[in-house]
């Protein structure tokens, strides 16, 4: 029996639409050989694909607005029993992710390893991953959820977010390939002023592109970078990137041919 590949996906509050979950789910299916499974915890599971597995998205024990950022993604932590019986290894992508290249790699690449996850690209080199891409394995790290929960107020004087406490705090930590995980702004906008006349380019070896801040996916394909501040808006300043439409509408492909 062929054994899936799992990945899973949070959706909560009213950021991002089902469109998001849908297209993401479409991109993988795309992008991976084999059976899928492709699970989304949610406060609202309307309008996604029906062939997304649903489960509610948990809720974490610390003061708002906390509660509601991205401190939310340490319940992926939590052992198998409280995460709806998920076992073994999982791909976490963020919804603001565009894949872009094949992920079959991101399940074999050093299969020892119970955490593997995107370079921060703003602060190359410190041992910091961005947490929209990271592959972890269930049951294997409880404590960075416990304690958190037991000490948040300790925790968030000494790392004001998430990715940056699971880096420090996790005991065993691997990054991907630098070619394969990009951040939008760093390695495909192009320099000001240049980004006044050439569009955002995409890497050949990018598989994955992050979009964490502003803009999302949707208005980087626009061309729009919203910004209300009137200064920032002189080099907040974006050509329209048809390759993340060209991505969204490939997976679509790919998952009605391979259906």
């Amino acid at each position: 029996m062929t054994k899936h590949r799992q990945v899973i996906c949070m959706k909560w509050g009213t950021r991002y639409p089902a469109s998001y979950v849908n297209h993401l789910y479409e991109m993988a299916r795309g992008r991976i050989n084999g059976p899928l499974r492709f699970v989304c915890l949610t406060d609202d599971p309307r309008g996604l694909d029906p062939r997304v597995e649903c489960h509610d998205c948990p809720e974490i024990d610390i003061p708002p607005p906390h509660s509601l950022r991205g401190w939310r993604k340490l319940n992926l932590f939590a052992p198998s029993e409280r995460l709806f019986g998920l076992t073994g290894d999982w791909l976490y992508l963020d919804l603001d992710v565009v894949v872009t290249g094949p992920l079959d790699d991101f399940f074999t690449y050093r299969p020892d390893e119970s955490f593997v996850v995107m370079q921060n690209w703003t602060q190359p080199g410190k041992g910091i991953g961005n947490t929209s891409v990271f592959r972890f394995r269930v049951g294997a790290h409880t404590y960075l959820l416990t304690d958190c929960v037991a000490d948040f107020e300790g925790v968030w004087r000494a790392h004001r977010n998430e990715q940056t406490y699971i880096s420090r705090k996790i005991r065993s930590i691997a990054f991907w390939p630098d070619a394969w995980c990009l951040l939008f702004k760093v390695q495909c906008v192009p320099p000001w002023p240049v980004r006044f006349w050439r569009p955002p380019v995409l890497p050949e070896t990018a598989r994955v592109v992050a979009f964490p801040g502003s803009p999302d996916p949707h208005e980087a394909a626009e061309g729009r970078w919203p910004c209300r501040n009137p200064v920032k808006r002189i080099y907040k300043h974006i050509r329209p990137a048809g390759w993340i439409y060209e991505a969204w509408a490939a997976g679509t492909h790919e998952e009605r041919t391979s259906a």
